[in-house]
Parts: C-alpha cells; sequence; structure tokens
C-alpha cells in the first residue's frame, strides 16, 4: 500500500488521469498530490473513501461530481460545477470558482475563499441527516440559491462589496437556507424568496462551518460569528403554485 501517490497531471487527458487517480484510490493511498493540472475535468468523480487530493492547478468541470468521503484540495482556481452532485466530502478551493458551484449536492461541504459564477447552490437538497454546505468567501453572480430544496449556502462577503450578490437570490427555492453577511436589497431576491429573522439560533448554526472556512484559509472566524448575517429561505413550498391552473 502506498500512503502517498505523487501524480505529474502535464499535458495528461482527463481520461488516463482519472484512471491513474482510481487505481491510487484502489491500492490504498491516502494521500494523491496532483502536480500541473489544467483544465482536466471529472477529477474525483464518483470516489469514495477517506483519501485526501491535493491539486495543484485549475481543474476542469465537475470536480467531485458524486463523490462520497473524499476530501479535495485545490491550490488554485476551479472551473465550472465542483461538488456537482456530490454525496459526501470536503471540496477546498483556494482561489475563485465558475458558475454552478455545488449544483444539486446532496451531501459534504465546499468552500470557496474567494467568488464564483453564476446559480451557485443551485438545487442543492437534503435528505434526512445530510445538510450540504456552501460557503463563499467572496461574493457570487446572479441566481444563487435558484431552486435550492435544502441545505445551507452562506456568502462571507469578505471583502464587504455592496451589493454582493447578483439579482434573482433564491429564485424559485422551496427547502433549505441562504445566509448573506450584511445587508441584501429586497429587490435582488428571486421569485419565492423572502428574508427571514435571523437571531442567535441561526448564528450558532452557521459557527462549525465559518470556523471550517477559517481552518482552511487562515482567517480569523470572531469577527465572522460576530457578524450580521441576512438570512433568506422559502416563502412557500411551492412558489410557482400560481404559475399553473387545473379546471
Amino acid at each position: 500500500m502506498q500512503e502517498k501517490v505523487c501524480i505529474d497531471a502535464a499535458g495528461v487527458h482527463y481520461t488516463p488521469l482519472n484512471r491513474q487517480i482510481r487505481k491510487a484510490v484502489a491500492d490504498g493511498a491516502e494521500e494523491i498530490l496532483l502536480e500541473n493540472v489544467l483544465g482536466q475535468r471529472f477529477i474525483a468523480d464518483g470516489l469514495r473513501g477517506e483519501v485526501t487530493i491535493t491539486i495543484h492547478g485549475v481543474p476542469g468541470g465537475d470536480l467531485g461530481m458524486f463523490m462520497s468521503g473524499p476530501t479535495c484540495i485545490v491550490h488554485g482556481n476551479c472551473d465550472h460545477a465542483p461538488g456537482n452532485t456530490m454525496d459526501g466530502g470536503r471540496i477546498v478551493i483556494h482561489g475563485s470558482a465558475g458558475d454552478a458551484v455545488a449544483h444539486s449536492m446532496r451531501g459534504g461541504a465546499v468552500f470557496v475563499r474567494d467568488d464564483i459564477g453564476y446559480r451557485g447552490a443551485i438545487h442543492m437538497k437534503q435528505y434526512q441527516d445530510k445538510r450540504p454546505a456552501l460557503v463563499v468567501g467572496g461574493c457570487p453572480r446572479a441566481f444563487f440559491g435558484e431552486y435550492m430544496a435544502g441545505g445551507l449556502a452562506i456568502v462571507l462577503n469578505l471583502e464587504k462589496k455592496a451589493p454582493c450578490v447578483g439579482r434573482g437570490i433564491g429564485s424559485g427555492i422551496h427547502g433549505g437556507e441562504i445566509y448573506v453577511r450584511g445587508a441584501v436589497d429586497v429587490r435582488l431576491l428571486g421569485v419565492g424568496a423572502m428574508i427571514k429573522p435571523f437571531g442567535e439560533e441561526e448564528r450558532k448554526g452557521l459557527a462549525p462551518l465559518i470556523d471550517e472556512f477559517a481552518m482552511h484559509f487562515g482567517c480569523d472566524p470572531a469577527a465572522l460569528l460576530d457578524a450580521e448575517y441576512t438570512r433568506i429561505g422559502p416563502a412557500s413550498a411551492r412558489p410557482f403554485a400560481g404559475k399553473y391552473t387545473w379546471e
């Protein structure tokens, strides 16, 4: 058994690269180091177990899709849809990420140090004790939390930009919650989303994820924990009920 495996991804197509990763996991590797990654897709897709995959470079789309258990640490930016339909584990991105981050995620957590693109947390869901989480240190673009059916999406807005989140926040949300550090203009809310009270109980619920974010990226969690947050959730379990008619 090799506890640590190093793979040079320079010039390697994503198919043979992913075969190497799967072989290393099957052989019992506890840590995999990927060097010179440049756009290779589907890294760690469907993997199970406790392996840690450290990525130097920019992974392509669908990092960690269907993953259940492993931890992926990206030292760089990330393309679209990391955490797509992820079932468990961690993705930690030391940079920014593209569109559809945490798309349909159903377990585990994704932490992004900087900004993300459009439709982050789209259609996140939860079941029984599985409650997925997305924590964004920077700002997301429009339609953040669109069609959320469960889970937790947090925007820390470390640089205190105003506005931080684009339009259509929580459009079609029918489960889960969105938390944005600071105030949010109600005109930015999407159809079916509403601002809800934020109190100490909600603050306690955010604390473990904020602590973990601070641990990953070396920042002080105290100021983030003490801040005021805008809590956004579904106004109804059926936000588009009025769009349909029955005879």
